[in-house]
């Protein structure tokens, strides 16, 4: 039985090996140990990639616990099965650049969908840049979830945590909406947490500034956190926090607007976490 661990998948490309450089990070921040995992179709093909990893950790960070393991199905599948019991699971992907949308099949897409928890996605097969911010959105007490992480990620990396809060739903109206809108069941119960969440959501963020006094926070007000605001923060961090929406009632997992823009074209690697 392997104890407090961080998983890592790999299969010999420079864009896995950024991902093995991340989770190697993440691991020694966290003072857990590394599990490598890398899915194939027969072990026998497993020995040289899996062997090369071990080495490039142990070189790099000698006094890391590090393990290797092959599995027999694809990427997706085996990561999700290995990262179920993991405090993180990274994995490396392309990204899409300045081109809209996802590619459906990518193994980040699925892990993002199907992993129970948090997932680290590193972009691109240049190495991530060094700026010493975590960046989170906050529109809603949803996203409080992902806040908290933020603080503790921000934390882990002595880095600054930069909250992009939206202020829009906060000058709704006092009372029940127009006439016209109550007529729709449950429509003053909606309206009515629409104007509370975003107060109750800075509440939770006065609550993380005190439990976690030595971050430095950049709260930045914006009028609603849309997809161009989100991008154009990541151009100046480390890492960027989002949360993938609870779906109760839904049929299948579903990654909501944030992740779906940030896995295709965001420039620092995602931290999605599930609510």
């Amino acid at each position: 039985m392997i104890g407090r661990h961080v998983v890592v998948g790999v299969d010999g490309s420079l864009v896995a090996t950024r991902a093995l450089d991340g989770a190697a990070r993440e691991a020694l921040w966290r003072g857990v140990a590394l599990r490598v995992v890398y899915a194939v179709q027969d072990r026998d093909e497993a020995g040289p990639v899996l062997a090369a990893a071990v080495s490039r950790v142990r070189e790099r960070h000698p006094r890391l616990p590090v393990t290797a393991t092959a599995v027999e199905a694809d990427a997706a599948r085996a990561l999700v099965g290995a990262g179920h019991d993991a405090e993180l699971t990274v994995v490396g992907a392309r990204g899409l650049g300045p081109v809209a949308g996802l590619l459906l099949g990518s193994v980040a897409v699925r892990l993002a969908a199907h992993l129970n928890g948090p997932l680290l996605v590193v972009l691109g097969d240049h190495p991530p840049a060094e700026r010493g911010r975590v960046v989170v959105a906050l529109e809603g007490e949803a996203d409080t979830a992902a806040v908290e992480y933020a603080f503790a990620e921000a934390e882990r990396r002595a880095a600054r945590l930069v909250i992009l809060c939206a202020w829009e739903q906060r000058h709704l109206p006092q009372g029940p909406p127009p006439r016209m809108a109550v007529r729709a069941p449950g429509a003053v119960r909606v309206a009515r947490r629409l104007g509370t969440e975003v107060p109750v959501a800075r509440t939770a963020v006065e609550r993380l500034r005190r439990r976690h006094p030595l971050v430095e926070v950049d709260t930045r007000m914006v009028r609603t956190v849309a997809p161009q605001t989100l991008l154009r923060s990541t151009g100046e961090a480390d890492v960027v926090v989002a949360a993938r929406p609870h779906t109760a009632g839904l049929p299948g997992p579903r990654l909501g607007w944030a992740v779906h823009t940030l896995l295709g074209r965001s420039r620092c690697p995602v931290l999605i976490v599930p609510t």
